[in-house]
């Protein structure tokens, strides 16, 4: 994205804060590409035939972003943040749903390396990780995030540690300490 389009989708992103009720409506055609892309990365992870694709993921994410109510978006990097926060939300609920359909399901675990798992185990696994990932985040948010914005949204570190306003060495320490943390504690929930 060039200068000038950065430069609009944060001024934008700026009017949406101030209030401007058709600015999620002027946004979408300079996101949209970017938020698929955020979207296929998603559903890259998940079992086959999944049932939502990344179009249905982006329009599911969209509304539930228009519905956030007094956001302060900061720039673009805060935007897409928060846009694979809430596509991890929607596949979180979807995966629920399905674990709730085949016998209730259970936690097993879930490597954040490998996520080949067989397509019944895939859905389960994902719930594990996010109540994982909801613990984490009470010890330490940031570390979260990471996890989040890397292994769902597909970011890089540099954006990551934009959005969070911290380096990409930082980015990088806390993707290590979060693996490690996720991995004792994906372990030790397995059934």
């Amino acid at each position: 994205m060039s200068g000038e389009l950065q430069h609009e989708v944060t001024q934008i992103l700026h009017d949406w804060s101030g209030g401007d009720r058709r600015a999620p409506e002027r946004l979408m055609p300079f996101v949209y590409d970017e938020l698929r892309r955020l979207a296929r990365a998603f559903l890259s992870r998940e079992r086959d035939g999944h049932t939502l694709q990344p179009t249905a993921l982006v329009h599911e994410a969209y509304v539930r972003l228009i519905d956030q109510t007094r956001v302060d978006w900061q720039n673009r990097a805060h935007f897409y943040g928060v846009a694979s926060r809430m596509m991890r939300r929607v596949l979180i609920d979807h995966a629920r749903a399905h674990v709730t359909d085949k016998r209730g399901g259970g936690a097993v675990r879930l490597s954040l390396e490998d996520v080949r798992l067989p397509a019944r185990q895939r859905a389960a696994s994902l719930v594990a990780l996010d109540e994982a990932l909801g613990r984490l985040a009470e010890m330490d948010e940031r570390k979260s995030r990471v996890v989040e914005m890397r292994f769902f949204g597909g970011m890089s570190d540099e954006e990551i540690a934009e959005v969070l306003g911290v380096t990409t060495r930082t980015v990088l320490r806390d993707w290590k300490k979060a693996r490690l943390w996720l991995y004792r504690e994906l372990s030790s929930h397995q059934t």
